[in-house]
């Protein structure tokens, strides 16, 4: 079975002609790890993409609907040592689980027309499957290049994960005042210590209306490509060997080469010089016109 999964499990089986319990049941016959790792993928996903609404009875309910025999017990110690626990999902010890809502506007990036860099930044999070483990990756893309300007990998679903990417892309970009960060309404993004740094560099928060998922959808189109192009084809060693490959796909490929149809068929880091260029020649047309 692909560790990443070309074909998802429902399609599988559907062309298998068999029902997802009866996969399940096989899997955990012949291979009670891999049935154990498959169980946990859905954990992951499920939890993910509640954005920690859900506990364990939910997830465990969602499961069994999807055909998994399991029980709550084992959602649960499942949960706990990947450091999911519900609502709160393990926001660290120092970073102690304040949420702010205040001063949050719901959905400003779709309100806003770009013409450069630095004006939109969107957020997000995924989850990576190792052989034996799972690892988390957190990133902010520039809306309008939609070029990556920070990213962080981590075994644990904490507020730090986003903080890390986010401190990565303030530290490269330096915005001016007035930067709009997007996220979903994932609990990381509006805890207080997260909120706190926005302000601090003068960014706006804003978020994802209720039951609108596809309101980030530039960050789902990255983590679809990245997984398609990086992650499905290959096998990781370890959490060193991932953080390695996804620096250089992201940093080397994705920025630097690779040609994007939404913007001309120019990579993120052309499309930025072209448009700077662009706006340089026609100020300094402008600036002719006055002579």
């Amino acid at each position: 079975m692909s560790l990443q999964g070309g074909l998802g499990i429902e399609r599988m089986c559907f062309l298998a002609g068999i029902s997802r319990a009866g996969f399940y049941r096989h899997l955990r016959a012949q291979d009670p790890r891999e049935e154990e790792m498959a169980v946990r993928s859905e954990v992951q996903r499920i939890a993910l993409e509640h954005q920690g609404r859900y506990g364990y009875r939910r997830i465990t309910a969602e499961l069994r609907r999807q055909g998994m025999a399991v029980n709550h017990k084992r959602v649960a110690r499942l949960m706990r040592e990947d450091n999911l626990v519900g609502t709160e999902l393990q926001l660290s010890d120092n970073l102690n689980g304040q949420r702010d809502h205040s001063e949050i506007y719901v959905n400003l990036a779709n309100r806003l027309k770009l013409t450069g860099p630095n004006q939109v930044w969107v957020a997000d999070i995924t989850f990576v499957r190792l052989k034996r483990e799972f690892i988390y990756l957190a990133v902010v893309l520039d809306k309008f290049s939609r070029k990556v300007v920070g990213w962080n990998l981590d075994r644990t679903l904490t507020a730090r994960l986003p903080l890390a990417a986010l401190d990565m892309a303030l530290e490269s970009r330096s915005p001016v005042t007035g930067l709009v960060h997007h996220s979903d309404r994932g609990v990381q993004y509006v805890h207080a210590e997260y909120l706190r740094t926005l302000r601090n560099h003068g960014v706006i928060p804003s978020v994802s209306r209720l039951g609108r998922p596809y309101d980030n959808g530039n960050c789902e189109r990255f983590f679809r490509t990245l997984k398609q192009e990086e992650i499905n084809p290959k096998e990781y060693k370890d959490l060193e060997d991932l953080r390695l490959h996804i620096a250089e796909f992201i940093e080397r490929y994705y920025n630097q080469k690779r040609l994007h149809s939404a913007l001309g068929y120019l990579s993120p880091a052309a499309f930025e010089r072209t448009t700077v260029s662009s706006d340089a020649a026609s100020i300094a047309d402008m600036a002719q016109l006055k002579i």
